[in-house]
């Protein structure tokens, strides 16, 4: 049987792009977003809800548990940024981020785990940020919220380990999605400049650490953290 994926935030940017990714690969994905997704494909299975929302998160699993009788790889790619000073951040904002890139984060590494446990063998890659070790001025609430899902990665690969479920973490430089499309080019620039590596990522960029992640030979590599771009703590 095809390997089964779940990718959050699949409806556009990475997540869409790993979700092609691995149909590519043949692999059953299950996505999901709080939109409809306008992708068709006879391997995918769109879920559309909040990632936040513990009820909606454990029909899901659920729900895919029950039609393909196990789970191997979760991406947790759904997330937020803010890009704001803390004066000018209100408190709506940091619970919208810390509620999306934190709590969903949570329990689908929570539900999805206890999936793997019983075959005892399992994949979880999370999305952390550059933002976090780079102590990004502006992006308080968003570097903060990665550094929670660093630290949870590194805490949930002990907790897991005794199931061979394996779950790291990566970390993208910027990549050109909706995300930063907005954002000066003289701060991307600047950015930019402080990585080893003075460049955007890609896609592919990010699928390749993906792969590796989830690559039968990746049994021994867990609670690791994964910079893209030469950035370092």
């Amino acid at each position: 049987m095809s390997k089964i994926i779940i990718i959050t935030g699949s409806r556009k940017g990475i997540g869409r792009h790993l979700v092609e990714h691995y149909l590519g690969k043949g692999m059953n994905v299950c996505g999901c977003s709080r939109g409809e997704s306008d992708l068709v494909h006879s391997n995918y299975d769109h879920y559309c809800l909040d990632v936040a929302d513990e009820n909606r998160v454990i029909r899901m699993v659920a729900d895919i548990t029950r039609k393909y009788g196990k789970i191997d790889c979760l991406i947790n790619n759904a997330g937020i940024a803010s890009m704001n000073h803390s004066f000018l951040t209100p408190v709506s904002v940091l619970e919208k981020v810390l509620s999306t890139n934190v709590l969903g984060t949570f329990l689908f590494c929570r539900e999805v785990a206890k999936v793997m446990a019983r075959k005892k063998s399992g994949r979880i890659v999370n999305f952390a940020t550059v933002a976090t070790p780079m102590k990004l001025e502006g992006e308080s609430v968003y570097a903060a919220s990665k550094a929670a899902v660093e630290n949870l990665t590194k805490l949930l690969a002990k907790e897991f380990a005794a199931f061979n479920i394996t779950i790291n973490a990566l970390g993208p430089t910027p990549v050109y999605t909706d995300l930063i499309k907005n954002v000066p080019k003289e701060k991307i620039d600047a950015l930019l400049s402080m990585q080893a590596i003075h460049k955007l990522g890609t896609m592919d960029d990010i699928a390749n650490v993906c792969d590796f992640f989830i690559s039968p030979r990746s049994a021994f590599i867990t609670g690791q953290v994964l910079y893209l771009g030469g950035v370092t703590n």
